[in-house]
């Protein structure tokens, strides 16, 4: 058993007549260009290839920091209402109060002006609570050109007050005003405060 079976056998002419074909110059050109089409067209589907792959990963990557960003900014957006609550319980419990006290008869005058213009021939009434009038009075003089009729109630808690012009009667309670501000603050903490425990 030999190897030649595996080895090129140099006896045979390679210029020996079938075995070598000649090939004219334009058969030789457009097999170049065929070749070169060939192997451009695969370069130019590797290129789209390898383009949509890292578009792909762009994107992919995009939307996996953007959805990182949303949470951390809604995480933090919700810690910031928590570490706050001491501060809005501070608004509601003295800041507002005392601005509503020292804006109530203000508010009053601002009231009974623009219920005066739509009945102005008629009386004015102003029922507060007890011990109101007096710092009210010099407010109404100042800035109401109308007379009122002041009456102290007992029964009415601080912060409310009744107006009354002909028919037309209007009740101001900064009380409620300010629980509603304070439950809105507490609904608010809430929601924040939940988000943070669900993430």
């Amino acid at each position: 058993m030999t190897i030649a079976h595996l080895l090129e056998d140099f006896t045979v002419d390679p210029m020996a007549a079938g075995r070598l074909q000649l090939i004219d110059e334009d058969t030789l050109e457009e097999r170049r260009l065929a070749a070169f089409e060939q192997g451009y067209a695969a370069g130019w589907e590797d290129a789209v290839a390898a383009q949509a792959t890292e578009d792909d990963r762009v994107v992919s990557g995009l939307a996996k920091t953007l959805e990182d960003l949303s949470f951390t900014y809604h995480e933090a957006l919700a810690q910031m209402a928590v570490s706050l609550r001491p501060l809005f319980q501070g608004l509601v419990g003295t800041v507002l109060p005392d601005a509503l006290n020292r804006s109530f008869g203000h508010h009053i005058v601002e009231q009974l002006n623009d219920m005066a213009s739509e009945d102005i021939a008629q009386p004015a009434l102003l029922v507060v609570p007890k011990g109101a009038g007096k710092a009210l009075q010099p407010i109404l003089d100042r800035d109401f050109s109308l007379p009122v009729q002041l009456i102290e109630e007992a029964s009415l808690p601080p912060g409310q007050a009744s107006l009354r012009i002909g028919q037309a009667e209007r009740d101001i309670d900064c009380n409620r005003l300010l629980a509603s501000i304070s439950e809105a603050m507490d609904t608010y903490i809430h929601q924040a405060s939940e988000g943070l425990d669900h993430g």
